[in-house]
C-alpha cells in the first residue's frame, strides 16, 4: 500500500471571495515539483475545498480534514506522527517535508 497524500484542488471560492489556493499545499506542491519521482512513490490525490472530504474522512476520520495531508503505510516509523481514530499515522501541512526528505532522500529546506 503506497502512502497517500491529499492536497486540495486549487481555484476554489467561499464566502471570503477567491478564488483561492491552500498555501501549505503550494509548499508541498513545489517539493513534488523540485522531485518529481515522489509523484510515483506515493499516491496523489486532488480533493475539492468544500467539506465534507469523505476521501479523507475515510482515512484519518472527520476531525483530520485539513489539506495537505499525508497519510503513511506504516513502513518507516516517524514519531512525529499523528494517530487517527481510524489507526492510520498521518502528518499534515509543512510537517510533511521532514519525513519525505528522511524516507525518500529529497532535500530539506535551508534554515
Amino acid at each position: 500500500m503506497a502512502e497517500t497524500m491529499f492536497l486540495l484542488n486549487p481555484g476554489w471560492t467561499d464566502d471570503q471571495g477567491g478564488p483561492w489556493y491552500c498555501p501549505a499545499g503550494a509548499v508541498v506542491e513545489g517539493v513534488l515539483s523540485f522531485y518529481p519521482q515522489l509523484r510515483t512513490e506515493l499516491e496523489i490525490t486532488y480533493v475539492d475545498h468544500p467539506r465534507p472530504r469523505p476521501a479523507v474522512i475515510e482515512q484519518v476520520g472527520e476531525d483530520h480534514q485539513s489539506c495537505p495531508i499525508l497519510v503513511l503505510d506504516g513502513a518507516f516509523d516517524w514519531p512525529e506522527a499523528h494517530t487517527a481514530p481510524t489507526g492510520r499515522r498521518f502528518l499534515q501541512d509543512e510537517a510533511i517535508i521532514p519525513y519525505l526528505a528522511a524516507r525518500y532522500g529529497i532535500g530539506l529546506p535551508h534554515p
